[in-house]
């Protein structure tokens, strides 16, 4: 078995900002295979593999089943640079923060969705912060609803939000609207006009403690 320092060697050769060779990376350096992990993610070993080669989307519900199997903070995929040990815990270290400028921050794109991940260089922190561009005009162009531990805050931004979820009824918000949601609720964003949507969403995994 690889021990934490050759695993973390590892993870130190890995290029900037790129989460499907992180993962390979943990996962190898953990002496895992594609079905292991996918045992515990949930993950059917396709997806694993698409997701390690670059041919899916590292979707922040994908990303949360992997990181909770894995028992590593989603920042360890996200990250310019592998956080240092004592940003790693902020037990160690008070007074912790992040500046993200314009436009900095790391982009997933879902093709219905796009969310920018904000102060990817801070590990272990409470919530996930994302400004995210909602492109989906309808549930069927969205596709299935997506659902993952904790709670969810959304407030819009520009344009006309529709949040479609397995309990409720749709929901239309405008710029200035918020809503606040258990996001272990299926639920799928929609565009609900010709206007760009944008959208700032916190999300809280429920296990930090």
């Amino acid at each position: 078995m690889t021990n934490k320092t050759d695993e973390a060697a590892q993870q130190q050769s890995i290029p900037s900002a790129d989460p499907a060779a992180r993962l390979k990376a943990i996962r190898i350096g953990r002496n895992m295979t594609l079905a292991e992990l996918g045992k515990l993610a949930g993950l059917p070993v396709s997806t694993l593999s698409k997701l390690e080669n670059g041919k899916a989307s590292f979707t922040y519900d994908k990303m949360v089943q992997l990181t909770t199997a894995l028992e590593i903070d989603i920042s360890h995929l996200l990250a310019d640079e592998p956080a240092s040990p004592a940003m790693s815990s902020p037990a160690k270290l008070l007074g912790r923060r992040s500046i993200s400028r314009a436009g900095e921050g790391f982009s997933v794109d879902s093709g219905t969705y796009n969310y920018l991940h904000l102060a990817t260089d801070i590990l272990n922190k409470n919530f996930t912060p994302m400004i995210g561009e909602i492109k989906a005009r309808s549930v069927a162009e969205f596709g299935p609803f997506i659902h993952h531990p904790g709670e969810e805050f959304v407030y819009v931004i520009q344009g006309v939000l529709e949040l479609h979820t397995e309990v409720y009824s749709p929901v239309i918000l405008n710029a200035g609207d918020s809503i606040f949601f258990d996001s272990e609720m299926g639920h799928a964003y929609v565009s609900g006009s010709d206007e760009l949507c944008k959208v700032m969403s916190i999300c809280w995994n429920g296990d930090q403690s």
